[in-house]
């Protein structure tokens, strides 16, 4: 594989539907070429709600979305979030949201979406969309869904890269960390420093992050 393979995004469209090859399927499969012209690797997987998500880790971005039905968002994608291991392993990933229903956004925004964002407090929700039932036949709306998408991610990523800031000291007491742990315990301290708002990774910041996150 070379380096330009390696460094592609990968993203998943995680979704629920009631009807096989219905308005959802199509919506998601349009999403997924647009976002694969960008050059984002995609994948999609419909909702079970006991089913393994484990493999939502090997994504760098996950794409939630699901029709709603009788003011719920399909009951499969919430029930991965509420009796399955899918909150689990979305825990740090960088989020973007969809629902596709005939109720105005602003109704929408206040009576659907919460239903999703309430176990998504720990995430980066980048972008979050009602889609109308119609939304195929203009194109325009999920071709501006998918470049905000990438717009935030991209600056998500961008701002990490650049306000993760190791002081001298820092960087001392990492290397006294077994080889095998470094990498992934410098992952959790940027992720922590960014997420509290920490310019700089100090020793005083990493006994904080140990303290919060129940290490010894």
């Amino acid at each position: 594989m070379d380096s330009s393979q390696e460094k592609k995004m990968k993203a998943v469209i995680l979704y629920d539907s009631r009807t096989k090859s219905g308005s959802t399927e199509a919506i998601i499969d349009a999403m997924g070429q647009k976002l694969a012209e960008r050059g984002v690797y995609v994948e999609k997987a419909k909702c079970k709600a006991l089913a393994d998500y484990s493999f939502v880790c090997d994504f760098d971005l996950v794409i939630l979305g699901a029709p709603v039905y009788y003011f719920l968002v399909s009951s499969q994608l919430l029930g991965a979030l509420n009796y399955g291991n899918l909150k689990e392993h979305l825990q740090k990933k960088k989020v973007a949201l969809f629902l596709t229903c005939g109720s105005s956004e602003s109704m929408a925004s206040v009576l659907y979406l919460p239903q999703l964002k309430i176990h998504l407090i720990r995430n980066k929700i980048l972008v979050e969309k009602i889609f109308p039932p119609n939304v195929l036949s203009e194109s325009f709306v999920l071709d501006s869904f998918v470049l905000d998408v990438l717009h935030e991610y991209n600056k998500a990523t961008k701002s990490r890269a650049l306000s993760a800031k190791w002081t001298d000291e820092s960087k001392e007491w990492l290397q006294t960390i077994p080889s095998f742990l470094q990498s992934k315990f410098r992952t959790m301290a940027e992720e922590y420093a960014e997420n509290m708002g920490y310019k700089e990774i100090t020793l005083e910041m990493l006994e904080l992050a140990r303290d919060e996150m129940g290490g010894t």
